[in-house]
């Protein structure tokens, strides 16, 4: 099960190891190589910077204990069987919350064999845990909340004997069942009389939202002919969300669904419209004999994008149009709609991560997680209001959405996607914002944004606002995406994590300031298992325990970094990173320590807190063992582990 499972999600990235960025935008190295040779040894310095003379560096900006990280670094597990998470001794790890569970109270038990139905499914907690985020109750925010889960995508593992194929067609139900275990988890949790945190069933709040469930469509895009289908001529309304990878929350309480990986969900069998067909083909919407996951389309005609002239809007043409959004969800009412909000533009979006102005100016990043794409944010056009932050509930309707181009220099700039501005205009292809946004990445493109090796999840330190990115890694840098200061390897299989400091600390700036703040990878000097040297471009500047590919990433409320991996823990130049990794790094000494250890063939995504930062729950996805049983014979289960500390302290102090 192992190798087949590992295997499937090779297969699966396989698409988007691909890059299909034909821009050429030029690599900073051209501009000016100096300054790559100057970021690589550190000399720019954020926290010795004064930055555009109103904002202090960030040493000043960060009020931070002596000494963050509390805890010493655990070892990397290389064993092959190795089918348990380690943590920190003082600390425990438990699962907390399992593919298959109950959340709804009329769920039927979880079957070890996978024989439940899609309608079982639908009740259930779906597969592939993420992005999450604790939501408090204000009676009792440190015992008493709202978890609220991304569930990615699905592992043949789901079916008793995996996935089928007849002639070459999949069975409906299967289908069926797959979609139920997309979406979103929101489950009730609090601590029990004895201070230990469960799960709540039944609960008026649990809920799960699926492939299936209908959305409305906000912002721009509503009701736009881009958006119609057969299924749905008015373009108002979209059944289901997919592939929520990372995700984000607002200062009124909601949760931000992430779509990442979408276009491989759909087919375009017609060659000469995929070619000519920007919204599929910049993209990589499939366009062979089926779509490049699953074969939704044998079953469930929505994901056939062929385009059909005898349908109403050419059939399911613009299905592939609905998808690469973010999803508002609100966790406290059960019975609302989820709405799709267009006004940040459609790629595969890894997250929507906040910065809040003191005077309530708003940024929202993310990462288009694919080689070569960008780095966004959407600054909205009106401002939080916290005394009256219902009055917030359409802000991400309306705002501008920019990309960055980071300079050799240090500098950067967020360059508006506005039809009418930097090119984007009818005559090269954007006849209106609605084809800017629809077309983010090709209006990327066209205003020279800086390519980057697979930009993923953002974080924003809770005072300085300084913001961090994880680029997981880029083995395929070519003659399209050369290398430059922030993208500075060409085999670059572990990545890099960058930070910047927005002008004058403000979240709707225009300019900023950037540096890296590591290079992923062995220490230099580092020998392989034969005794040669480690190349040069397996090596990073690690200031404590190694790791590759950063993906997730959190700061805590005292500023702790919080880095989790995404990597194939069976290649070689992996072994001397052992099974994927939760690492904490203080932002001022760069120093990093191994937290926690996940089992073989998993990758640590998704992170959360109780707000007194005594209660950690992180996710273990598709481990390749039987984890969490660890009995070698039942089947693996996603799972979202609590971690707790022994004496009952701050995680991580």
């Amino acid at each position: 099960m192992t190798q087949d499972l590992q295997q499937f999600h090779a297969a699966l990235a396989a698409p988007d190891d691909q890059s299909i960025n034909p821009s050429g935008n030029p690599g900073l190295d051209q501009l000016v190589d100096q300054g790559r040779r100057t970021l690589l040894k550190g000399g720019l310095g954020l926290a010795a910077l004064s930055l555009f003379g109103g904002v202090l560096g960030s040493r000043e900006l960060f009020a931070a204990p002596p000494q963050l990280l509390g805890f010493t670094g655990v070892p990397v597990q290389t064993a092959a069987d190795f089918d348990r998470v380690l943590v920190q001794p003082g600390y425990t790890a438990r699962p907390f919350f399992s593919w298959g569970d109950a959340v709804l109270a009329d769920a039927p038990a979880w079957n070890p064999d996978a024989s439940d139905d899609w309608q079982a499914q639908l009740r259930q907690a779906g597969d592939n845990h993420d992005g999450m985020h604790f939501f408090p109750f204000a009676e009792a925010p440190d015992s008493h909340g709202l978890l609220v889960i991304n569930h990615e995508y699905v592992n043949p593992t789901l079916h008793p004997g995996g996935m089928t194929f007849v002639d070459g067609r999949r069975p409906l139900a299967e289908v069926k069942k797959e979609q139920a275990a997309h979406g979103v988890s929101v489950i009730e949790v609090r601590k029990d009389a004895a201070g230990h945190w469960q799960r709540v069933l039944p609960s008026r709040w649990n809920r799960r939202i699926s492939a299936q469930t209908p959305m409305a469509i906000g912002g721009p895009l509503a009701g736009h002919a881009l958006m119609k289908t057969a299924s749905d001529p008015a373009g108002r309304e979209v059944l289901g969300t997919l592939n929520n990878c990372s995700m984000g929350v607002t200062p009124w309480g909601t949760y931000l669904a992430c779509e990442e990986n979408w276009p491989h969900y759909f087919v375009n069998r017609d060659a000469q419209d995929w070619e000519a067909r920007v919204a599929h083909k910049r993209y990589g919407v499939g366009n062979g004999e089926r779509s490049k996951y699953y074969a939704w389309e044998t079953a469930d005609p929505r994901f056939d994008a062929t385009p059909d002239a005898g349908q109403p809007h050419g059939g399911q043409v613009n299905e592939p149009n609905r998808f690469g959004w973010v999803v508002e969800i609100d966790p406290f009412d059960p019975d609302s709609q989820p709405v799709k909000r267009t006004a940040f533009g459609r790629f595969s979006r890894e997250c929507a991560v906040l910065s809040l102005g003191a005077d309530g100016r708003m940024a929202f990043y993310s990462g288009d997680d694919a080689k070569g794409e960008y780095v966004y944010k959407l600054v909205p056009a009106g401002r939080f209001d916290a005394a009256n932050p219902g009055a917030s509930r359409d802000l991400l309707d309306e705002g501008t959405l920019y990309v960055a181009r980071f300079d050799a220099d240090g500098s950067g700039r967020w360059l508006a996607l506005v039809h009418g501005q930097n090119g984007l205009t009818a005559e090269n292809g954007f006849a209106s914002q609605a084809e800017v946004l629809v077309n983010a990445r090709a209006a990327a493109d066209r205003v020279g944004a800086t390519p980057m090796d697979r930009p993923e999840w953002v974080a924003v330190h809770p005072v300085s606002r300084e913001v961090y990115v994880t680029l997981t890694n880029n083995d395929g840098r070519g003659e399209q995406q050369p290398l430059d200061s922030a993208n500075p390897r060409r085999e670059n299989l572990h990545g890099q994590i960058l930070r910047w400091n927005e002008k004058d600390g403000d979240p709707a700036a225009s300019e900023f300031r950037w540096e890296l703040f590591l290079l992923a990878g062995e220490q230099p000097g580092a020998k392989d298992p034969q005794g040669q040297a480690v190349p040069a471009h397996l090596t990073g500047t690690i200031n404590g325990d190694i790791f590759s590919s950063p993906d997730g990433l959190a700061f805590d409320g005292a500023g702790r970094l919080w880095i989790q991996t995404d990597y194939a823990d069976d290649e070689p130049a992996m072994q001397a990173m052992g099974c994927n990794q939760l690492l904490c790094a203080d932002p001022l000494s760069r120093e990093v320590r191994r937290f926690l250890v996940g089992p073989r063939g998993c990758e640590i995504t998704g992170i959360t807190w109780s707000p007194d930062y005594r209660a950690m729950w992180i996710n273990v996805q598709h481990p390749a063992l039987s984890y969490p049983a660890s009995d070698g014979q039942t089947r693996a289960r996603s799972t979202t582990v609590l971690v707790t500390r022994d004496d009952g302290g701050v995680i991580g102090a």
